[in-house]
């Protein structure tokens, strides 16, 4: 970007606080790809430490780009960070409740709610979300399988949708491409019930011996692929997938997605399963990391990076591609099944805590961004920035404007994004939950974090959610508030709620203040 349009743009961002304003669009409007990994933690990619795994692909990005040490998902798990993502709003301010949702229900994002799809597609973006969803589909009572899905992606600013409705540890265990299930034989109709059995196919609970991946725990209903899952399911036989092959699947769809829209300006909303549970990487990945099973999905995850990058180059639209990399929430290892590999490693070091839980280690996430001739090569940046600022962004960069009331806590990132210095942060605070809407919450303001409650890690803490127990002591409230200071102890090892009341009370008053609706 040419001087003198740098800092026209960096002079309108400065004055967009939230996204309740919105920039002049620069002539040349980028291409925007977010790529959302599941469950990749503070130190699992070799660009952040990580030593299990090899990440070229991914570590591209942070060495053509920038890389935040700083950035958090909204929520430290799946569901909740997904919503605010795309609504600009924190999870829990919206109604209903915001835990993970169950693969049978309901959209839980209104159509009519603005969001980055919507934003960009307003501002003539073609717009296209590929892989994991986790956010419902269809109306109260859940979707029909058999029939039109609707409302889903294409009712809040989706063009084109091509998805797995929740998890793959998850029933139904087929994709959903726009409106109907992909590849369905209608004589062989769809159920799925999450509160009793349907059907007569066997169960990881009464044929254990059918299992190729064991559960640790849970995870022992309809086996679907030699995997057993979480809820029932029969019918769809056809249309299921197939668990090693769902990398190069989402791959293969986010690339003729964007060969499609190569004409004009794209957004691309990547969601990848890699590497949530199950892990069951392609067998051209088996034994090729450090880090076991875990290890070997996190490098086929980096493969499918490499795929879509590869496709800029050769389509020539690289140059004029913002590209995002994250993670939903933080790392994890024993998720419910014997998948993990090694366990002589923090997925989140030198992070406290992991995936559900409010301390740094459940939210505080890796994130890459390049953007040619506007993010200067090789930027580190501690800025505090979240997932949920992404719309204000986006509205700043294209010009879009954001219905008042809507994206509420969504700041314009984009001077931190260009490595630009500004008088004040662009993102003042921010409110870190696991899921719900009535916390435990944690706030994060300057160098200093409040946790409303303390919670247990199980020790030693490098293994993170060894089985049922140990996943419920880990998000399970417990203990007086903590304050931390950050900036001197990252690993929230210290509580200096008794040496600074009045911090306390100043940061205990600003989260009640926040969820009552401030700024």
């Amino acid at each position: 970007m040419r001087p003198s349009r740098l800092a026209l743009l960096a002079a309108v961002c400065a004055a967009t606080l939230t996204s309740a304003s919105a920039a002049a669009a620069p002539a040349a409007r980028p291409n925007i790809i977010f790529i959302l990994a599941d469950d990749i933690g503070y130190a699992d990619l070799s660009c952040t430490g990580g030593r299990h795994a090899r990440t070229p692909a991914i570590d591209s990005l942070a060495r053509d780009g920038i890389r935040f040490t700083h950035a958090h998902s909204p929520a430290s798990t799946c569901t909740p960070t997904r919503r605010a993502f795309l609504t600009g709003t924190y999870s829990w301010r919206q109604r209903p409740g915001s835990a993970i949702a169950p693969g049978d229900a309901p959209l839980s994002i209104p159509p009519g709610t603005t969001t980055a799809a919507s934003l960009l597609k307003s501002a003539g973006y073609r717009t296209g979300v590929v892989g994991k969803w986790h956010l419902g589909l269809g109306p109260e009572g859940g979707p029909d399988w058999n029939g039109e899905i609707k409302p889903g992606p294409l009712e809040i600013g989706f063009d084109h949708a091509f998805l797995m409705p929740a998890t793959g540890d998850r029933v139904p265990c087929v994709y959903v491409e726009d409106r109907r299930v992909a590849g369905l034989d209608p004589r062989d109709p769809i159920r799925v019930s999450y509160r009793e059995k349907v059907g007569t196919e066997p169960t990881g609970r009464e044929n254990p011996e059918l299992l190729r991946l064991r559960h640790t725990h849970g995870h022992d209903f309809t086996i679907i692929n030699g995997v057993g899952r979480i809820g029932w399911m029969t019918g769809g036989k056809a249309a299921r997938w197939k668990d090693e092959d769902m990398s190069d699947t989402f791959a293969a769809r986010a690339i003729s997605f964007v060969e499609r829209s190569a004409g004009g300006p794209f957004f691309l909303y990547l969601a990848t399963h890699g590497i949530h549970v199950p892990r069951v990487p392609n067998p051209r990945f088996a034994g090729r990391s450090a880090g076991g099973t875990r290890g070997d999905a996190i490098e086929e995850l980096d493969n499918l990076v490499s795929q879509v990058l590869a496709a800029l180059e050769r389509l020539k639209l690289a140059d004029n591609t913002l590209v995002i990399f994250t993670s939903d929430n933080g790392g994890v290892m024993d998720d419910g099944y014997e998948d993990v590999g090694r366990f002589d490693y923090h997925p989140n070091h030198p992070l406290r805590g992991y995936k559900a839980s409010i301390w740094e280690g459940g939210h505080r996430v890796p994130f890459l961004a390049r953007w040619p001739g506007r993010i200067r090569p090789g930027t580190t940046s501690d800025a505090l920035i979240a997932h949920l600022d992404l719309p204000a962004t986006f509205a700043a960069i294209t010009g879009a404007p954001v219905p008042a009331g809507q994206c509420r806590d969504s700041f314009n990132i984009l001077p931190a994004l260009l490595g630009e210095r500004t008088a004040a942060p662009v993102r003042p605070h921010f409110v870190a939950h696991n899921g719900g809407t009535e916390g435990p919450f944690a706030l994060i303001a300057g160098d200093w974090k409040y946790l409303q409650v303390a919670q247990p890690i199980r020790a030693p803490d490098t293994r993170g959610g060894e089985g049922a127990k140990a996943k419920a002591k880990a998000k399970g409230a417990g203990g007086a508030p903590m304050l931390i200071n950050l900036a001197k102890d990252i690993g929230e090892n210290e509580d200096l709620s008794a040496r600074e009341p009045a911090k306390l009370a100043e940061m205990r008053a600003l989260l009640e203040k926040i969820r009552a609706g401030g700024q």
